[in-house]
């Protein structure tokens, strides 16, 4: 994101500069409507389908003598409605986080326009990636998949959601859809666009692709997985601005960037390819929320595959042009420079060549024969 200018002058009302400069108020604005209509009875149930989370559904628990009810909540499309609203949200928080954090550090440390927008992107990563891995971790450890693996393909098709994981994918929806924008907000170069459209591409498909097929426990811990490794670069990324000789996380970060691939090739096996493959439920009901069948196991695995052998690839590019500036790096710092002794003897054989030439002029072999 280029360094914007302040100006005195205001921008002419819904330009693109006048957009671009106050679309956070815009945006705002925009969602105090959904959130004064809870107020009314008449728009009420209509505000609320943008708000809360829909589709719940009560069940009976028996433990003990008294019976407890407890809330699940499944998929439809109703969440389209509470996906836009919580987009609405993501971009009021970057644009607070941007204003609040990240432009007072930038003033603090004036950064060139190439370290300015790479400090942009990584400090806004690095806030989603710490609150969705806590989060995500959370979960994971309340709801115990964790410790009992078998839970990751037992019982599929997994309809029914707590509320936290229903809310944790919804938010996850509505982050990625708001980085389109932001590529608008931000004034991204054009260079960057399609790199940025890549991998918010490859997250809304593999995010939405869990929520809707109904394997939400393990796109769940696939997330979490890949956040803490994201995490683990951004911030590395983060100190190395504040001081280029601290690079040991990318360090680090290479070592479980590897690691973490390969987990998530095992884990979507494990899963897909052979729990899935092996259940009983097995066939194709739509109404139920079943798609345990071999084209649909397939296709996971093969974009899940992909996506992994894509981030690799990329990874390794990264790495070798690392290298390659590091050498460039040492290469001119081991080249010797010239010797203040050697320096002085070509002045030294200058002079006497000089004198010698005088010597020798036809002037001088006169004054020389007199």
């Amino acid at each position: 994101m280029p360094i914007r200018k302040k100006t005195n002058k205001n921008p002419p009302v819904m330009s693109h500069e006048f957009i671009i400069q106050n679309h956070a108020d815009i945006v705002s604005c925009v969602a105090m409507v959904f959130l004064l209509g809870l107020m009314f009875e008449i728009t009420s149930k209509f505000a609320v389908i943008f708000i809360t989370v829909q589709y719940n559904v009560t069940i009976s628990a028996n433990e003990g003598p008294e019976e407890t009810a407890v809330n699940y909540f499944h998929h439809g499309i109703k969440d389209l409605a509470t996906v836009f609203f919580y987009m609405l949200v993501a971009i009021i928080m970057h644009a607070i986080i941007q204003e609040y954090v990240l432009d007072k550090l930038n003033k603090k440390k004036h950064f060139s326009k190439t370290k300015h927008s790479k400090f942009n992107e990584s400090g806004q990563l690095s806030a989603f990636y710490l609150f969705s891995f806590a989060w995500g971790a959370s979960i994971l450890l309340s709801e115990n998949f964790l410790s009992n693996p078998v839970n990751l393909w037992e019982g599929y098709p997994h309809t029914l959601m707590p509320f936290q994981m229903k809310f944790y994918f919804i938010c996850q929806l509505g982050y990625w859809l708001h980085a389109l924008p932001e590529l608008y907000f931000q004034k991204t170069k054009k260079e960057d666009i399609p790199r940025q459209l890549v991998y918010i591409f490859l997250y809304l498909v593999h995010i939405a692709g869990a929520y809707i097929l109904n394997l939400n426990r393990l796109g769940l811990v696939l997330l979490v997985l890949h956040y803490f490794v994201e995490l683990l670069f951004h911030v590395s990324r983060l100190v190395y601005f504040s001081n280029e000789n601290r690079q040991l996380g990318f360090t680090i970060w290479a070592v479980l960037f590897v690691l973490g691939r390969l987990l998530t090739l095992s884990l979507s096996v494990l899963t897909v390819g052979f729990g899935l493959a092996t259940a009983e439920n097995q066939g194709f009901d739509l109404a139920a929320g079943n798609f345990n069948v071999v084209f649909v196991r397939i296709t996971v695995l093969a974009a899940i595959c992909l996506s992994q052998v894509f981030m690799m690839w990329k990874f390794i590019n990264f790495q070798l042009r690392r290298w390659r500036e590091h050498g460039q790096t040492q290469t001119l710092k081991k080249k010797p420079a010239p010797s203040k002794s050697k320096s002085k003897k070509d002045k030294a054989n200058g002079v006497n060549g000089v004198n010698s030439h005088t010597a020798d002029s036809p002037r001088a072999r006169k004054e020389k024969s007199s």
